[in-house]
């Protein structure tokens, strides 16, 4: 009885420590992984990229009538994660032109965090997506000025402008600023766009994202 014991008491601490072992974010990969066999991603699609802001935004594809998108957004993702990820978020598809919404997670997971840091893993980001898809077009979604994160303001104000201003002298990119749009006649964000976390959008809020982004869509 002892040994049987013993024995399940070691596969307990073996299964334990390999769940322990893996990084943050892993279930959704696998998740997309099982999804793509299911149903085969087609090529030339738009492949959106980022966090949750794309994650709930279940029902893109009715906002871009006539476009194919993938929706590969997994909510509370860094780019620190899109990085450490890369490989399985690009390798499967094939598509015409990647959209990208990150970074916001990365400010507010740390306040102190330099905007410089976050212009760094976008670049590192970017140049992954490069090595893979030297032609399709790339563009990046402007940081959003969430009204419950208001003390990253800051930050996202700099790396924006410096996001915008890398994206500029790129081939095939472009930076999508949606933050004016988001504001109301007095240039403040406008509050009544989001849930109640004052973080996630209200069908209004994704209704104004779509009308930007619409001419820079393939």
């Amino acid at each position: 009885m002892k040994k049987i014991l013993s024995a399940f008491l070691l596969l307990f601490f073996v299964f334990s420590f390999s769940q322990e072992k893996k990084p943050m974010f892993w279930q959704d990969i696998q998740n997309f992984k099982k999804e793509d066999l299911q149903n085969p991603p087609p090529k030339d699609a738009i492949l959106f990229l980022g966090s949750s802001s794309f994650t709930k935004w279940t029902d893109v594809a009715d906002y871009f009538p006539g476009k194919t998108i993938i929706n590969r957004g997994f909510g509370g993702s860094r780019l620190t994660d899109l990085n450490d990820f890369a490989d399985d978020l690009l390798a499967p598809y094939q598509p015409k032109q990647i959209i990208i919404y990150c970074g916001e997670n990365d400010f507010a997971d740390n306040h102190k965090l330099k905007a410089q840091e976050v212009v760094n893993r976008y670049k590192s980001f970017y140049k992954k997506i490069r090595e893979r898809f030297p032609h399709i077009e790339v563009d990046y979604i402007s940081i959003k000025y969430s009204p419950s994160r208001e003390v990253i303001w800051p930050q996202i104000k700099e790396a924006n402008k410096k996001i915008a201003a890398f994206m500029k002298k790129e081939p095939d990119a472009e930076f999508i600023d949606v933050t004016k749009a988001m504001q109301d006649t007095n240039g403040n964000v406008r509050k009544d766009i989001f849930v109640e976390d004052m973080l996630h959008f209200k069908p209004e809020g994704y209704q104004i994202w779509a009308r930007v982004m619409k001419p820079y869509m393939k």
